[in-house]
């Protein structure tokens, strides 16, 4: 097995702005004045994470739970429609397929947005095996998704990489025994993402760069 486990949001999709800026606005419409750079430094949290830091509320409180939905609202009618896929999404996903690998998703995305950023990512016919928030009682950081993607595609942490944006993808990735590669294009800075194994500037870049990335060297090595 050689399977590679992808994030979406700010890995496939240009969608990080989008959600800091749909948590904003749900927030403010509940009376919660947030700074919206500090909301965007936590996106690739869940909600679970993210609204008790800057709320103190949590989600499955019934203000959490109208925050939650609301900003799930704003976010598929005002944002959705108008996002991206990054450069060489569907071509590195093509690729890897091409190379043998098992492909998997592992997101803090909730399940019903998980379709359609896939579709906007120009990957839903490539990706079969899935894991949402609604696959893990906890989001990244948390260890959760990953495990229950390894879980889902038969694989052991070490026949596996991740390939995220943020540091919350390195840290579930590194408590799951399992290694990342990061990607720049959700907006972290490199020291942000330390823990990884190799940087790229986006999905076309280590496309590009395959042949001298981790990923050759984990194909070549299962042989």
């Amino acid at each position: 097995m050689r399977a590679v486990i992808f994030d979406v949001d700010g890995t496939l999709v240009d969608s990080n702005d989008a959600h800091a800026a749909a948590w904003v606005t749900a927030l403010a419409e509940a009376g919660v004045r947030v700074d919206k750079a500090h909301v965007r430094r936590l996106i690739g949290e869940g909600g679970d994470k993210l609204l008790p830091q800057v709320t103190g509320l949590s989600e499955d409180s019934p203000r959490g739970e109208r925050i939650g939905e609301r900003r799930a609202e704003i976010f598929r009618t005002r944002y959705l429609p108008n996002l991206r896929p990054f450069r060489g999404a569907r071509a590195l996903v093509m690729l890897l397929r091409a190379r043998g690998h098992e492909i998997g998703v592992a997101t803090s995305a909730k399940p019903d947005e998980l379709e359609p950023l896939l579709r906007i990512a120009e990957v839903d016919d490539l990706i079969r095996l899935r894991t949402s928030s609604g696959d893990a009682d906890r989001s990244k950081p948390d260890p959760d998704i990953v495990q229950a993607a390894l879980k889902r595609m038969g694989c052991r942490p070490d026949d596996a990489i991740m390939i995220g944006d943020t540091p919350y993808d390195v840290e579930a990735a590194r408590r799951a025994g399992v290694a990342t590669i990061a990607l720049r294009c959700g907006g972290w800075p490199d020291e942000n993402l330390a823990g990884a194994v190799a940087i790229y500037d986006d999905p076309e870049d280590l496309r590009v760069n395959y042949e001298r990335s981790p990923l050759a060297r984990m194909a070549v090595g299962r042989g």
